[in-house]
């Protein structure tokens, strides 16, 4: 009907990002650089700097346009700054980088509009709640981000339509009315966002977190990207979405984006680091970034033409995009050089961008960039001026739903913390016993007051249970803050709300429980008032805890944070120093905390009932307050609100014993007669001989093992009443599965899995997302603790057995875990000194360690700092090749590495594909699963297994040589089509052999492999490798662990000693939070421990202080990585 829908054209002019940082030795992160810079950003403040920041430029003088309707993708090794140039297109740079330079909607600056409602920044950490499932999470992201302009677009097109008399298709009709309603808990758009990115099978499962498991890393990736897709933007920034996914998946998702961009007039510049060349050619336009300059902008097809006229081409059975990636690399660019009759000469990437300025796409770009760009041009619904899109109203409830469906997924959370406290409520009943409990004098009352006391204390300690639980959730809040869908109100809002039942729950069953079993006054009103109290005391620690968590933003220091926060208020609360004890200059902290208002009404809610006013419960004023040292020789009229503190004094003596005291003093002693002794002079046999020359070849032999398994089956029992916080990835399936029409409540995830495994040979385990590759790994190397496991499965002829297996197999896991305050040495030193048998000395050990680092090329990194993944230290590659190093200097026979290129680009993926093979070369057995590898990468694999959805094995034999008889086995099944030239072999086959095809074309390739002559050879391969050769002995290990428990201690022990001294967040922290703590405790108790009168003062004084330490040290949370 002649509607022009809305388009964004971002232009960027000149724009170069600097940062400033530290480098050389004052980056590490030891204790004394953390308070040397800590120091210097105080001076910092008052114009005062101590040491020069060195200026680093991400990105150089970058000029550009990213134009609607034509899809860009951005490509670049690491380093290379892609991810700054997306997040400084989408307006969401850090404040503290220095930015010059111009960025333009439609020709105007981000300073005129909201950027975050116009365009989105898809970041490559997927953030989200683990809770939630899949649909729930696209349903919450589309009722924040509202409908936009389809509403108006909608009413604008009827009435055309209305007024041509055009009668529009019903599914159209249909679709369009239903994107348009706002406000509905489940929109068509997210079924539909659903469907494009494949995650419609798992849409009802919980996305899953670090604590339980979910869906799979590549499904979570594409949640990330509905999470955008679903709301009206069009203009996305897209960083390494395809991390995790198979090549076939990519390509689909792509292709997907690919029609929006042209149907919506979308803007889309998408960042990818392995793009198959079919999911290369589907972009319009490329950006190639080196060094934080472009190298090359324009037409997609021109590219590889600049290249040529440089002096470069790209090989016949190589990628383009992995080609662009490395051709400006040092290190890559001669093997790509194209005349070899003329000396090759090293081109930077300065010349690359000079060149290309003289290239007709260049002339062509900067005529663009100096032409018109009219404001006044600009489609009046292009830009939005509003924050946000959605009705306050909208936002809340859309908001408080989650937060309730959240409290109900957590709901055994509550029952357990329940339960606890009905626990915690008849111990102190029975310790309170009211058959025990009198009210004759100021004894008796001392008791009460500890009950009460206690009572205070157990329910402000129950508002901790908030600190995790919203440190858990600050990442997706912050990532969605930023993104604009809600204000910060109405994240806080609803947990506080749906706060105020499990306070009245939890206060409620505490005070029914110890009332009237302790004996307190039996009135009606004075329950329901120490009911009251205790909610709000309750509702305050949750809402402090809250609090601490958004403030602090990292478990330890919010941890270290709350101990300071519950020993002020306690301190000032009255029950370990009265007032008239407080010296002038903390008067206001007795006023502040609200602990002293508890208390104080608790108690005068029990002391004011009459029963204490009877003969017999008189307390004599005179001899109370000489024994509470207050100074007075009588409490007067005027002072009975001082009551309860007076009374805490005595209370406090009673809880702090005389042996407590002599305790405290004892632990002091023992730390001043301790000797410390320095890292630098003593160091452990751990580290041996620094000065061993390594030897050629490998220093520690083993023996070569094959591994064959027949028929393996594995089932899962699957109860239909499953805890949403304990859904796994086997119950995904079944849920899958079931969906698909299948009623059995025993899932099958393997069906018949036959082959072999051999040294020497690399084998590439392959399957589209649910095919069991992980599965099968996980099966073969022993790491399943639950499910049934059918079949024969041995280890160069002998029945595996899981005992002596763990001692000759590694495992590389997908996620890279190290600890990140040890260097790569001592990162493999200490692995070698665990899990390498005794009987080896230290200097052999140090030796294989030197030798296993040059063999996966790390030898050049062995003093850097392993660090925190995309933090500080290792690159993603390295920490990848140091994975894999960590296996090797356990001298294992045969390795599975779990998708060992994952989230790299190209060239480290090349690289470490190199360590992969070195290491097969030393005549180990590797199997590793993939997911999209390049053409290369995947021809790099001498043997291939290939599973399809359902845990059955299609194919399990050789590549050859260029794929040729991979190709040649799915092109002789009849009905598949031919691959096209230059096709990448590894996408071919997942996508002839996806689940669509086989319906589509009739073909159960299952069934075509157990018929073929290759399935027929495998068995007889492994019926080979199953019986023994002749003379071979069984493997046997006198002992479980290759370590004596000594041994174990001693090497755990080195690790801790680098981790502690090199954690200066955590020591910082308590350093910080113990100086505070110690100040605040002696300018309290200033010289009231010598005071003669004070007769229990100094009991009180010492029990505090151990507290305080106790207290302080339950609340640490260094071993938070080391146990991950």
């Amino acid at each position: 009907v002649g509607i022009k829908l809305p388009t964004v054209e971002v232009r960027f002019e000149n724009l170069t990002v600097c940062a400033k940082c530290l480098v050389g030795g004052r980056a590490l992160p030891t204790l004394r650089n953390s308070a040397w810079n800590f120091l210097e950003t105080l001076l910092d403040m008052v114009g005062l700097s101590l040491t020069k920041r060195t200026e680093l430029a991400i990105l150089k003088d970058v000029s550009g346009i990213v134009k609607p309707s034509r899809m860009m993708l951005l490509l670049g090794p690491p380093g290379s700054g892609k991810s700054t140039l997306l997040l400084a297109l989408a307006g969401r740079l850090d404040k503290g980088l220095k930015v010059t330079g111009s960025t333009t909607y439609n020709g105007h600056p981000l300073e005129e509009f909201v950027p975050q409602k116009i365009s989105a920044y898809i970041s490559q950490n997927d953030l989200h709640v683990g809770a939630m499932t899949v649909r729930e999470t696209l349903d919450f992201s589309a009722r924040c981000q509202g409908v936009g302009g389809r509403y108006e677009l909608l009413s604008e097109v009827v009435r055309r339509e209305k007024d041509a008399g055009i009668f529009p298709e019903a599914e159209v009709d249909l679709f369009m009315k239903a994107t348009a309603i706002t406000g509905l808990q489940s929109s068509l758009q997210t079924d539909y966002a659903l469907k494009v990115l494949g995650l419609d099978l798992c849409a009802d499962t919980i996305i899953g977190d670090e604590m339980f498991r979910g869906i799979s890393g590549g499904q979570k990736k594409r949640v990330t990207t509905g999470e955008i897709i679903v709301g009206p933007k069009t203009t996305l920034f897209m960083d390494n979405i395809s991390t995790g996914l198979d090549s076939s998946t990519t390509y689909q998702i792509v292709k997907c984006l690919q029609q929006f961009c042209c149907h919506m007039d979308a803007t889309i510049l998408m960042s990818l680091l392995q793009p198959a060349p079919e999911t290369y050619e589907l972009f319009d336009d490329i950006i190639l970034l080196s060094e934080g300059q472009i190298v090359y902008q324009g037409p997609r097809e021109h590219a590889l033409e600049f290249f040529r006229n440089c002096g470069f081409r790209c090989p016949e059975r190589k990628g383009a995009a992995d080609f662009l990636q490395e051709v400006t690399s040092m290190k890559d660019q001669e093997q790509y050089w194209a005349d070899r009759t003329i000396p090759y000469r090293y081109i930077s990437v300065k010349e690359f961008a000079d060149m290309y300025k003289r290239f007709h796409g260049g002339t062509r770009l900067s005529i663009e960039l100096c032409g018109p760009n009219d404001k006044l041009t600009s489609h009046k619904a292009s830009l939005v001026l509003s924050k946000y899109s959605v009705p306050k109203m909208e936002i809340f409830k859309a908001c408080f739903d989650k937060e309730w469906l959240l409290l109900k997924r957590n709901s055994f959370i509550y029952i357990f913390k329940t339960v606890q406290i009905i626990l915690v409520a008849f111990v102190v009943s029975t310790v309170f016993f009211r058959t025990q409990m009198h009210q004759r004098n100021e004894e008796d009352a001392n008791l009460y007051l500890g009950a009460l006391f206690f009572g205070l204390i157990t329910n402000m300690f129950n508002g901790m249970a908030e600190l995790p639980f919203t440190l858990a959730r600050l990442p997706a809040f912050f990532k969605e803050r930023d993104l604009l869908l809600y204000p910060p109100w109405a994240f806080s809002l609803p947990s506080l709300l749906l706060g105020i039942p499990i306070s009245l729950l939890e206060s409620a069953v505490w005070v029914v429980v110890t009332y009237y079993g302790i004996g307190f006054a039996p009135e009606a009103s004075r329950f329901f008032r120490q009911f009251l109290i205790l909610f709000l005391v309750h509702q305050m620690s949750s809402s402090l805890f809250r609090f601490l968590a958004g403030l602090c933003r990292t478990m330890t220091v919010a941890n270290s944070g709350g101990a300071l926060s519950l020993f002020f208020i306690t301190m000032f609360g009255g029950f370990i120093i009265p007032k008239d004890s407080i010296p002038k200059w903390w008067i206001w902290g007795y006023w502040c905390s609200p602990v002293l208002y508890a208390q104080n009404s608790l108690v005068l809610n029990e002391m004011l009932d009459p029963r204490w006013n009877k003969h017999g419960a008189v307390i004599s004023e005179e001899r109370l307050a000489k024994q509470q040292g207050t100074g007075s020789d009588k409490i007067t009229e005027g002072q009975e609100p001082q009551f309860p503190a007076s009374r805490a004094k005595k209370g406090s003596s009673k809880h702090f014993s005389s042996k407590d005291g002599e305790n405290t003093v004892d632990i002091q002693m023992d730390g001043m007669n301790r000797r410390s002794t320095k890292p630098e002079t003593n160091s452990t046999d751990l580290e041996g001989q620094n000065n061993v020359v390594p030897k050629r070849g490998m220093i520690l032999p083993f023996k070569p093992l094959a591994m064959s398994f027949y028929n393996v089956n594995y089932f899962v029992d699957m109860s239909p009443f499953v805890f949403a916080s304990s859904v796994n990835y086997e119950i995904m399936r079944f849920q899958e599965m079931k969906g698909q029409g299948v009623t059995e409540d025993r899932l099958q995830l393997l069906y018949d899995v036959t082959g072999a495994f051999r040294p020497g040979v690399l084998t590439a385990l392959m399957g589209v997302s649910g095919a069991g590759k992980t599965t099968l790994m996980d099966v073969l190397a022993g790491r399943k603790t639950g499910g049934y496991i059918e079949g024969d499965i041995r280890i160069s002829g002998f029945l595996k057995k899981q005992q002596t297996f763990a001692r000759i197999s590694g495992y590389c896991e997908q996620n890279d875990i190290h600890s990140p305050q040890v260097t790569v040495r001592e990162s493999l030193i200490y692995s070698a000194f665990l899990r390498l048998p005794k009987e080896i000395d230290s200097s052999t050990k140090i030796t294989f360690v030197d030798e296993v680092m040059e063999l996966v090329e790390l030898d050049s990194l062995r003093d850097g700092l392993v660090g925190l993944p995309g933090v500080t230290g290792l690159s993603t590659e390295q920490r990848k090749r140091l994975m894999i190093a960590v296996e090797l200097v356990a001298n294992p026979s045969i390795i599975f590495m779990d998708e060992p290129i994952s989230g790299l680009d190209a060239r480290a993926a090349a690289i470490v594909m190199r360590t992969i093979r070195n290491t097969v070369d030393t005549g180990r057995t590797v199997v590793c699963t993939i997911h999209q590898p390049s053409i290369d990468i995947f021809e790099s694999f001498d043997e291939l297994l290939l599973m399809k959805r359902g845990g059955q094995v299609i194919y399990a034999g050789p590549l050859g040589q260029n794929s040729q008889k991979v190709v040649e086995y799915f092109e002789a099944i009849p009905g598949v089509p031919k691959i096209r030239y230059k096709y990448n072999p590894a996408t071919w086959m997942l996508e002839v052999s996806s689940t669509t095809s086989e319906l589509r074309q009739g073909i159960d390739f299952a069934e075509q492999y157990k018929k073929s002559t290759l399935y027929k050879m495998n068995k007889t391969l492994v019926k080979e490798l199953s019986v023994p050769a002749c003379g071979a002995k069984d493997l046997y290990f006198a002992t479980q662990y290759s370590q004596s428990f000594f041994g174990q201690f001693k090497s755990c022990l080195w690790k801790q000693r680098w981790s502690y001294w090199r954690s200066p967040d955590y020591n910082g922290i308590r350093i910080l939070t113990t100086t505070i703590a110690g100040l605040m405790f002696g300018s309290v108790f200033w010289k009231l421990g010598g005071k003669l009168e004070s007769q229990n003062g100094g009991f009180g004084i010492i029990g505090s202080a151990r507290w305080h330490g106790q207290f302080t040290d339950s609340l640490s949370h260094s071993l938070e990585t080391s146990l991950s």
